[in-house]
């Protein structure tokens, strides 16, 4: 299997005017593609820092990434949207849809970043969305539609560019219970089909649909786990 991410003894520090602030201890992890990884960790962990230097969003103060086998480590900011572009694709707690465009529009906006005409872009998105049963709302707007169907708006968009891996922070935290296992049953459909997926949360319940579950405290990692019984199902989950 190949490797995907491989973090080598990664730190962060941040100034907070005089005091400085370790968010990451020499943290070094691998993800291989078709993976399936929660982070978990409580506030101030660091699973959020670590979340931001895979996808491209900062970079570490010491230590490598290397990502689809490129160091990503000291790459420039032009370089990393690039990358962000190509490689990852983004799900957020908060949807980040735009609210005046369509499902179609906002699936197929990572396109348009990527060059593809007009034609290409709209067949693209309606397959994505059409892959998370929504290709019947790609005329509505965000505000037609419920929670659960602007997730998976949203999820659409990060599949649309086929990217390595999709990259979901807390992905249920604005959803209901019955809508966030509806949300998690469609990541292991995704899963299922080979994508790489690895998901931030601080909830037990939504981590344990993952594969493995990585947990972070005080900027370390704490440890690193198989789950031999990943939930299936919503029944599973209430």
């Amino acid at each position: 299997m190949s490797r995907v991410i491989e973090t080598n003894e990664i730190n962060k520090t941040y100034k907070m005017g005089a005091e400085t602030i370790q968010a990451l201890k020499s943290v070094s992890i691998t993800v291989d593609r078709g993976e399936y990884v929660a982070f978990m960790g409580p506030s101030g962990s660091g699973k959020s820092t670590l979340m931001n230097i895979i996808g491209c969003l900062d970079t570490p103060t010491s230590g490598s990434y290397i990502l689809n086998n490129k160091d990503v480590s000291s790459m420039s900011e032009n370089e990393l949207a690039e990358i962000r572009n190509k490689e990852i694709g983004f799900v957020f707690q908060t949807f980040n849809l735009l609210p005046r465009a369509s499902c179609l529009e906002n699936v197929a906006l990572p396109l348009v970043y990527a060059g593809f005409n007009r034609e290409e872009r709209e067949k693209m998105a309606f397959k994505a969305l059409d892959n998370v049963g929504l290709g019947d709302r790609t005329k509505h707007r965000p505000n037609e539609l419920s929670g659960g169907q602007r997730q998976r708006v949203a999820i659409a968009r990060a599949l649309v560019n086929d990217p390595s891996i999709i990259l979901a922070d807390e992905p249920t935290g604005n959803l209901d219970s019955k809508t966030s296992y509806d949300i998690m049953e469609l990541f292991h459909e995704l899963h299922s089909r080979g994508n790489t997926i690895i998901m931030v949360t601080h909830e037990d319940d939504i981590a344990h649909y993952a594969h493995r579950i990585v947990r972070l405290r005080d900027g370390l990692v704490e440890s690193d786990t198989v789950n031999p019984n990943p939930t299936r199902g919503v029944s599973e989950a209430v």
